[in-house]
């Protein structure tokens, strides 16, 4: 079951237990997903991972909304659009910790290093091959930095 089509059923589900919260935050998502899928010369379906980046994207805009919201002395509706933000979340594939995203880069360049010696040359195939494997789970800078150490 694609990741789109869980929002869908979540959404049947939410809205039959009378959860508001859920089902207007999946309302709100799928209308985005619609949205997006229709935007641009040529309408496309969005894959699961495009799906994930715009569940981040909106994650990301609540916390942003929830801030602002805070600082202007709206409690109330900064605490909603966190419970937005933390519910969106729980579709999010977990995040990766330091330690799981050194094991996939050590992994990887040692499957380069099988072919060839490594050298910076070779850091854009690297984070090719990374960057599928931990796609969004972890900080891209941090990622980059280890790929260079290894480089070395």
């Amino acid at each position: 079951m694609s990741l789109k089509d869980r929002l869908r059923d979540d959404s049947i589900v939410h809205l039959k237990a009378g959860n508001e919260l859920e089902k207007t935050t999946l309302r709100n998502i799928l209308s985005a997903i619609g949205t997006k899928e229709k935007s641009g010369k040529n309408p496309t379906e969005l894959n699961d991972q495009d799906v994930e980046n715009l569940l981040r994207k909106e994650v990301s805009n609540r916390e942003e909304t929830a801030a602002l919201a805070a600082k202007d002395g709206r409690a109330e509706h900064a605490e909603r659009e966190l419970a937005e933000a933390a519910f969106i979340s729980t579709y999010l594939p977990k995040a990766l910790g330091e330690a799981e995203a050194q094991e996939i880069v050590d992994r990887v360049m040692a499957e380069l290093a099988a072919d060839h010696e490594l050298t910076m040359k070779d850091m854009g195939q690297a984070m090719k091959l990374v960057g599928a494997e931990i796609a969004g789970r972890f900080d891209g800078k941090a990622l980059s930095q280890m790929v260079r150490a290894k480089l070395g």
